[in-house]
């Protein structure tokens, strides 16, 4: 056999007290909505998003310069893409020649 369901009677409800010192917001104490949305999505897309790995150090060496480390970054690693990367270790050079 079923139990019974007993419901249990409404709590009652206090009115609520104002206080002259906390009074509740009103839509002239906001003011209008504001949306803020971010930068949004790139119109056309430059850059790739992208993991690398760098060392503790050189990453200090460029938040130390200030906001904009990133772009830093990218532009060191552009200077060093438009020098051709000739420049190698003699190692380096051995090693192809042996090849």
């Amino acid at each position: 056999m079923k139990r019974a369901i007993i419901l249990k009677p409404p709590k009652t409800i206090f009115a609520k007290v104002v206080d002259r010192d906390n009074p509740p917001w009103s839509e002239e104490m906001l003011g209008p909505a504001v949306m803020r949305r971010g930068r949004g999505r790139q119109k056309a897309p430059t850059k790739v998003l992208t993991t690398i790995r760098l060392d503790a150090d050189v990453i200090a060496f460029f938040r130390a310069q200030g906001t904009g480390y990133q772009s830093r970054i990218n532009d060191a690693l552009r200077r060093v893409k438009e020098r051709g990367l000739t420049t190698g270790s003699t190692a380096t050079a051995r090693k192809r020649a042996a090849r």
